[in-house]
C-alpha cells in the first residue's frame, strides 16, 4: 500500500509568513550537522563501523560518492570545496591518490560490498578527461559490486563536457545526470563568471536523453547578483520548455566572510530581500502550475519521477546530496573533503588536497574528523528526517521504534509548538506532528525545533538563510 500523507499534494506559498520565519539554518544533510564533527580517532571508529556493517548487515544498500573537485574557472557564486586549474594532469596525480584510498577501504571487507546508488561531484567532476574517467570507473568496479539496477548520477558542467563523455558514461551504468543552470540571463551569467548559452544547456540535455539517460535535473538559484523576477520568469519559461525530470531550486547563500570567490560579487548588485522572496514566489507558483511535485526544500520532481514515488511511498531520505530514493543507506564517501556515514559514524576527509595526499602516504585513511552519534542524536536525527522527509511523525510508531514517551523526551522541544501551531506551520495531535501546505517551506525551521544542539548553543557554524 502506497505511503500516503494528505498534505503531501497541497503546498501553499505564505510570503508574509516566510519573511517572518526567514533566518539562517542547517540544511541537514546529516544529523548532528558538520560543524558538531570533531578531530579525534576516527579513522579507528570508522573502519570499525565498517567491520560491524560486513557482520551484522553485509546486504544492506550502499552508496558510494567520490569528489572530484577540480574547475579550470571559479563561478563566484560558488561555495564548493574546490580547487581552480586547468592542468589535466593534476587530476592524473589524484586519481592516483583516490585509487589508493578505495584500495584502503576495500581491505577493510571479507568481500566486495555491492552498492546500489554512485554519484560524483565537486568540484566539476567532467574536468576530467574521457581516458580519466573511465580509469576511475573500472577504480571502483574493481573494488565494489555494483547492482545491475544501481542508481548512477553525475554533476555535468556543458561547457565542460568532453566529445563522447556522455556515451562513455552511459556505457558503465549512468542513468542520471544534473546539470547546472543557475540562471540563463546574460548579464546575470556574466556577474557570476558563468557564461553558459541556453542552446548548449539544452544539446546537453537532448543529448542525455537520446542515450537513456532516465532522470535529469537542472539546478536553478534564486538570489543571484543582477537577477530579479524578470530574470527568473525568463529562465523558468525556458527550462520548462525542456521538462527536465527534477529540478532543484536554491537559495544563494552570499557568504563573502567565508567563501573568497564571493567577494567579487558587487554588493550594489545583490537583489534585495523583497525582490528574492518574489523570486521565490514566482519560482515555486510557475512550477507547481507546470505540474511538478514539491519533495521537500528546495527539490521539485515531475509525479512519475523515482523521487517523487519516494515521497508517496514514504521511502524519501536526506544524505549529503540533498533528497534521495533510498531509505537510510549507508554511504562511502571517498576524496578530498568527503564525507561517510556507516552506521552511527561519520567521518570527513582532510579538505586540504596535500593533508589528503601526506595521510594516504602515510598508509592511512585520509580522516581528519568525525563523529560517534549518541543516542540522543539518533533520536534527534529520526524526529528531524519524518519532518523534512515525510512532513509529518507518527509519534506512537516513533514510541516503539525508540521506546521513548515521546512528550517527556522531546518536552523541551514541545514547548515551542504553541507558536508553530498558531502561525499555521504544524497541526498536533496525541498521535502526531503533521507539517501543513503552508509550513511545508518552512520545514527547515521546524525541524530545527529538534535540533538539540542548537537549542544547547552547541553548535558555532554560520548556517545558510532558509530562504
Amino acid at each position: 500500500m502506497p505511503y500516503q500523507h494528505p498534505h503531501l499534494a497541497e503546498v501553499e506559498f505564505d510570503p508574509e509568513l516566510i519573511a517572518r520565519y526567514d533566518g539562517s539554518g542547517p540544511r541537514y544533510t546529516s544529523y548532528p550537522t558538520a560543524d558538531r564533527f570533531s578531530e579525534g580517532p576516527i579513522a579507528a571508529q570508522y573502519v570499525a563501523a565498517l567491520h560491524q556493517r560486513q557482520n551484522a548487515r553485509p546486504g544492506a544498500a550502499l552508496s558510494l560518492y567520490v569528489h572530484l573537485p577540480f574547475c579550470d574557472t571559479v563561478c563566484y557564486y560558488c561555495a564548493c570545496n574546490k580547487i581552480a586549474t586547468k592542468d589535466r594532469g593534476r587530476a592524473d596525480v589524484y586519481l592516483d591518490y583516490l585509487e589508493h584510498e578505495i584500495a584502503l577501504v576495500r581491505a577493510e571487507f571479507l568481500i566486495a560490498p555491492e552498492v546500489t546508488q554512485l554519484h560524483l561531484g565537486g568540484g566539476t567532476p567532467t574536468f576530467l578527461t574521457n581516458t580519466q574517467l573511465n580509469r576511475l570507473m573500472q577504480m571502483l568496479k574493481e573494488a565494489f559490486a555494483f547492482t545491475l539496477d544501481a542508481e548512477c548520477s553525475i554533476e555535468i558542467e556543458p561547457r565542460r563536457l568532453n566529445d563522447g563523455a556522455l556515451e562513455l558514461l552511459a556505457d558503465h551504468g549512468f542513468n542520471r545526470l544534473s546539470i547546472g543552470v543557475q540562471d540563463l540571463d546574460p548579464a546575470v551569467q556574466k556577474a557570476v563568471n558563468r557564461l553558459q548559452p541556453a542552446t548548449l544547456t539544452q544539446a546537453v540535455l537532448e543529448k542525455g536523453r537520446a542515450l537513456g539517460y532516465r532522470s535529469i535535473n537542472l539546478d536553478l538559484i534564486y538570489g543571484l547578483p543582477k537577477q530579479s523576477v524578470r530574470t527568473m520568469q525568463a529562465t523558468l519559461s525556458t527550462v520548462l520548455s525542456w521538462r527536465p525530470e527534477r529540478i532543484a531550486l536554491y537559495s544563494y547563500a552570499h557568504l563573502p566572510e567565508r567563501f573568497m570567490p564571493q567577494r567579487r560579487i558587487a554588493n550594489a548588485d545583490m537583489p534585495s530581500a523583497t525582490e528574492k522572496l518574489a523570486m521565490l514566489k514566482l519560482a515555486v507558483t510557475t512550477l507547481l502550475a507546470a505540474g511538478y511535485v514539491y519533495i521537500g526544500m528546495d527539490h521539485f520532481a515531475l509525479p512519475e519521477d523515482d523521487l517523487a514515488l519516494a515521497l508517496e511511498l514514504g521511502t524519501l531520505q536526506r544524505n549529503f546530496q540533498g533528497y534521495s530514493t533510498q531509505a537510510d543507506c549507508d554511504l562511502i564517501a571517498l576524496g578530498v573533503s568527503a564525507i561517510s556515514r556507516i552506521g552511527d559514524t561519520y567521518a570527513q576527509n582532510y579538505r586540504d588536497l596535500l593533508d589528503y595526499y601526506n595521510t594516504l602516504n602515510q598508509q592511512q585513511l585520509p580522516l581528519a574528523k568525525g563523529l560517534v552519534m549518541t543516542r540522543d542524536d539518533e533520536i534527534s536525527r529520526a524526529a528531524i528526517h519524518d519532518l523534512l522527509c515525510q512532513s509529518m511523525l507518527n509519534i506512537s510508531s516513533f514510541e516503539q521504534v525508540w521506546e521513548i514517551d515521546f512528550a517527556t523526551y522531546f518536552a523541551p522541544e514541545l514547548v515551542q509548538r504553541q507558536t508553530l501551531e498558531h502561525d499555521g506551520l504544524v497541526e498536533l495531535t496525541d498521535d502526531s506532528i503533521d507539517i501543513t501546505p503552508r509550513g511545508r517551506f518552512l520545514a527547515r525551521i521546524i525541524a530545527m525545533r529538534f535540533d538539540r544542539h542548537l537549542r544547547e548553543a552547541k553548535s558555532l557554524a554560520k548556517f545558510s538563510r532558509v530562504i
